[in-house]
């Protein structure tokens, strides 16, 4: 899977950009704030509908424009997989209503209008970024939100599954709210939302756990490749309710009792009568508290070396070789899927590893179809593996293609 053009309008600072892509890797090169990152982030948003970067849209429309009728971002990329070329455009606008302003995005696949949802899947792409490391060391939403985003690219049912459960349980939670202001009130109403929290949820549930059990499994090789034999990487999925023992009333919520080992034995249907057995039996607690206590929305994923969590123990060139395995592992992994490359993205990567880890890097990349990497410093990328890259300098939003 490749990019072979891009045409980017009023996209952060790109006022006007047409661009035929390469196969092979592309070197953006250039001082900060000239345009690279932005390259790359057009790029994610195209497969993802969302930036890595922010998490307002209207960002992403230049600032220039802001006094314009109607300011107005557009990005178009037509896109060659092993079966069809597609032409993938998202328009995004700030219509005013009087004194207001409305947020509109636009998603059309082949001239065709789609959902978000629709777009997902439609370009694949594996990013890098120096900020990474929070996948170790940050909040558990941020894995979670890593998770989402793999899987979304290569599973549709699990995309639908999560955008299902996310709608569910915001309404089970305002009805929980006010449950919770009128006590003893009639909390059979939850019923209906727990079936559907419960069926989607476990279909969510399936995927996390299939997911980091198959990255688990490669790179545990890849990280003995770059620490040696020493450290053993393990990626432990914690579900946010208990999976293994028929729930009770007082059911605990500490990670360290949650079922894992009971998942590889259960189908989806089985995982959805025990989520839905145990919001059941945690109804009470919900009410109390007005939101709910338990579900995928408190999964966790955690890291180990050698039995010890990195998130609590590890040094910080211990958490970024384990979040470089990883993030190889999920390129092998994608392609394994989906039977082509991903888009590889690197941003700004190379000043973060050390030289071994960097040529590593760059040699497991060599079978990609199409690699983007960001450098503020070309010296460092000068690697016997980069022979044939191509060389772009962007200054001011503006590309030149070195020969």
């Amino acid at each position: 899977m490749r990019i072979s053009h891009l045409s980017l309008t009023n996209f952060r600072n790109y006022a006007r950009l047409e661009m035929p892509f390469p196969q092979g890797v592309i070197v953006l090169y250039g001082d900060n704030a000239q345009g690279k990152t932005s390259l790359l982030e057009a790029v994610y948003y195209l497969a993802t509908s969302r930036s890595p970067y922010t998490t307002t849209d209207r960002q992403l429309i230049n600032w220039m424009v802001e006094q314009e009728p109607i300011p107005h971002a557009r990005l178009v990329a037509q896109v060659n997989t092993a079966h069809e070329v597609k032409r993938i455009e998202v328009a995004l606008a700030l219509e005013r209503q009087g004194r207001e302003q409305r947020f509109r995005k636009e998603i059309r696949v082949n001239g065709i209008q789609r959902r978000v949802m629709d777009l997902l899947g439609q370009v694949r792409v594996v990013l890098f970024l120096p900020r990474d490391i929070a996948l170790v060391e940050g909040a558990p939403s941020e894995r979670r939100r890593y998770l989402d985003i793999t899987l979304c690219q290569t599973d549709s049912n699990y995309c639908r599954a999560l955008n299902q459960y996310t709608k569910v349980l915001g309404q089970r939670n305002a009805l929980l709210k006010q449950l919770q202001e009128r006590r003893g009130a009639d909390s059979s109403q939850l019923l209906f939302w727990d079936e559907a929290l419960a069926q989607n949820g476990a279909v969510i549930v399936a995927g996390r756990y299939r997911l980091v059990r198959e990255l688990e499994r490669q790179a545990q090789a890849i990280h003995h490749d770059l620490s040696g034999a020493d450290e053993h990487l393990r990626l432990r999925y914690q579900p946010g309710f208990d999976a293994a023992d028929p729930p009770t009333p007082q059911l605990s919520f500490d990670p360290g009792d949650l079922g894992v080992s009971a998942l590889p034995q259960l189908s989806v249907s089985e995982l959805a009568g025990r989520f839905h057995a145990a919001l059941g039996a945690s109804r009470r607690e919900d009410t109390l508290r007005g939101q709910t206590s338990i579900g995928p929305q408190r999964d966790e994923m955690r890291f180990l070396i050698n039995g010890h969590d990195l998130g609590t123990f590890g040094s910080r060139g211990q958490n970024r070789t384990a979040v470089l395995a990883l993030k190889l592992a999920e390129l092998d992994w994608m392609r394994g899927r989906t039977g082509e490359w991903p888009i590889l993205l690197l941003d700004e990567v190379a000043a973060e590893l050390d030289p071994q880890r960097r040529s590593y890097l760059l040699s497991r990349i060599q079978g990609a179809e199409q690699v983007m990497v960001t450098t503020a410093e070309p010296y460092l990328l000068e690697d016997e593996a980069l022979t044939r890259a191509a060389h772009w300098h962007v200054t001011a939003g503006a590309i030149t293609v070195q020969g």
